[in-house]
C-alpha cells in the first residue's frame, strides 16, 4: 500500500515516534517482529500457549511443594498443616489445570482457583502453587468483563485479607496486607495495561484497513469519473465532426452531377473539419497522457468561448444558417467554465443539424454579467415548422450538458419551442474565482 510520499504501515510493530530512538534499534524491532510471530502462532494454536503456561507453573512452583523442607518451616512461628501427597496434588491440580481456560472462560477458571485457594488456606496449607490466584486475576482483567473483574477484585480483597491474618502470627497483617495487596494490584494493572495496549492496535489495524478501502473506493471512483469523462469528450467530439461530415458528404454527392464545384468544396470542407477532429482527439489524449506536466494543457488549450464562432462557421458549411451573438466578460471567465459553455454550444448545433437537417435555422446566444452565465441555443425545426425531438432513448449528449452544468452548479433545460424547433438553455451561477481566474472582474 506504498505510494509516494506515505509510508506502509504495520499494525503489529509498535509505532515508532521521532523523539523515541528505541522504537528503531535493531534489537527493539527483532523482538517486536519475533513476539508477532509468536502472536501469529498463538492465533493459529491457541492451547500451545495456554498448556505451555500451565506447564511452566507446574514446573516452577509445585514441584518444589513436593519436595517437603522440614528445616525451612521450623524457621517460621506459623503452623502450616502438612498435607498427604494425594490432596496436596489435587489442590495443585484445581490451582493450576483452570488456566488452560483462562483466555476463554476468564471469570470461571478465576472462580474455581479462588474456591481451591480459599480452601487450601482454609485446611491450614501452604503452597507455592498460589501464584495461579495471580494468573487468573491477571487473565480476568485482560480478557474479563470489566463487571466480572470489579466481583473478582472484591472476592480477592477477602480472600488476601484472611491470608494476612493467618499469617499475623510471624508478620504483621499491615505488612503481609502491603505485600499480598500490592501483587494483585500488580497482576490487575498489568492485564489492564495489556488490554488497553491490545485494543489500540486493533483500532489501528481497522483504521489502516478502513483507509485502504476508502483509497480504493477513491480509486475507483477517480477511474469511473475519468471513463465517463473520456466517453462524453469523445462524444462530443466525433459525434459533432461526424454529424457535420455525414451531412456535407450527403450535399455533396447531391450536388455532384449539378455542380461539381459545390461538390469539390463539400470535399475540402469535409477534409477541414476531419482534420479538425483529429486536431481536438489529439488535443485530449494529448492532456490525457501529460497530465502530471504542467506544460501539456497550455501548449495544447481544450476550445473556449472564442471558439464558438468557428464551431458556427462550420456549422454554416454543413447548410444550417446559424447566427451567434455574445455578451459580457467572456474572454475573463474560467477556461473550465469556458470549455462548459463550448461544449453545450456544440452539443446543441449537432443535434440541430442531426435531427432538424441542413436547412433549419439556429440561434446562438452567449451572455455572462457579474453573477451568471446564460447559454441559449434555439432552432427553427425542419422546413414546413414541424417540430423535432431527440431519440427516444437520451445518450451522452444531453446527459452530458447536465453534468458539465452540475460540476459548476448550474442547470440546462431542453424541450421543443413553440411554433416548431428545439431549444436549449443553460443557466450557471458563477463564483467570485470564476469571474478572476483569468484577470477579470473580481
Amino acid at each position: 500500500m506504498s505510494q509516494q510520499g506515505t509510508a506502509s504501515f504495520d499494525p503489529d510493530l509498535p509505532p515508532a515516534t521521532v523523539d523515541d530512538p528505541l522504537s528503531g534499534h535493531p534489537v527493539f524491532v527483532r523482538w517486536s517482529r519475533a513476539s508477532q510471530r509468536v502472536r501469529q502462532a498463538d492465533r493459529d494454536h491457541p492451547w500451545v500457549l495456554d498448556t505451555v503456561v500451565v506447564a511452566l507453573v507446574l514446573l516452577v512452583f509445585c514441584v518444589p511443594d513436593l519436595v517437603h523442607d522440614d528445616d525451612g518451616l521450623r524457621e517460621h512461628r506459623i503452623a502450616f498443616t502438612r498435607l498427604p501427597l494425594p490432596a496436596t496434588l489435587l489442590l495443585q491440580a484445581g490451582l493450576v489445570l483452570p488456566l488452560l481456560w483462562r483466555r476463554r472462560r476468564p471469570a470461571t477458571a478465576f472462580a474455581v482457583v479462588m474456591t481451591v485457594f480459599v480452601l487450601q488456606w482454609a485446611l491450614g496449607a501452604a503452597l507455592r502453587a498460589d501464584v495461579a490466584l495471580l494468573v487468573a486475576l491477571y487473565s480476568l482483567a485482560l480478557h474479563g468483563r470489566l463487571r466480572q473483574l470489579a466481583w473478582a477484585c472484591a472476592a480477592m480483597a477477602a480472600a488476601l485479607a484472611l491470608v494476612a491474618v493467618r499469617l499475623s502470627a510471624a508478620v504483621s497483617v499491615w505488612d503481609s496486607s502491603f505485600f499480598l495487596f500490592s501483587a494483585a494490584t500488580a497482576a490487575v494493572a498489568v492485564g489492564i495495561a495489556v488490554r488497553i495496549r491490545r485494543a489500540q492496535l486493533a483500532g489501528l489495524r481497522e483504521r489502516a484497513a478502513r483507509l485502504e478501502i476508502e483509497r480504493d473506493q477513491r480509486s475507483r471512483l477517480a477511474a469511473a469519473t475519468e471513463r465517463t469523462r473520456v466517453a462524453r469528450e469523445m462524444h462530443d467530439i466525433v459525434g459533432h465532426n461526424l454529424s457535420v461530415i455525414v451531412t456535407l458528404a450527403d450535399g455533396g454527392a447531391y450536388a455532384v452531377g449539378a455542380s461539381p464545384e459545390r461538390g469539390r468544396e463539400a470535399l475540402v470542407l469535409i477534409g477541414d473539419t476531419g482534420r479538425q477532429a483529429l486536431g481536438e482527439l489529439r488535443r485530449m489524449l494529448g492532456v490525457l497522457r501529460d497530465r502530471t506536466t504542467e506544460e501539456g494543457p497550455e501548449l495544447n488549450p481544450q476550445p473556449g468561448v472564442a471558439d464558438i464562432d468557428g464551431l458556427c462557421a462550420r456549422i454554416r458549411a454543413a447548410g444550417p444558417h446559424v447566427v451567434y451573438t455574445a455578451g459580457g466578460e467572456l474572454e475573463d471567465l474560467d477556461r473550465g467554465v469556458q470549455l462548459m459553455a463550448y461544449r453545450i454550444v456544440q452539443e446543441a448545433l449537432t443535434n440541430a443539424l442531426k435531427h432538424a437537417g441542413p436547412h433549419t435555422r439556429a440561434h446562438v446566444k452567449v451572455t455572462a454579467d457579474a453573477t451568471r452565465l446564460r447559454v441559449r441555443v434555439d432552432d427553427s425545426g425542419p422546413p414546413g415548422g414541424a417540430g423535432h425531438s431527440p431519440p427516444g432513448e437520451p445518450g451522452h449528449g444531453l446527459a452530458g450538458m447536465k453534468e458539465r452544468a452540475a460540476l459548476y452548479g448550474g442547470t440546462v433545460t431542453a424541450g421543443p419551442r413553440p411554433g416548431g424547433g428545439w431549444t436549449v438553455t443553460a443557466d450557471l451561477e458563477l463564483a467570485p474565482d470564476q469571474l478572476d481566474a483569468a484577470g477579470g472582474v473580481a
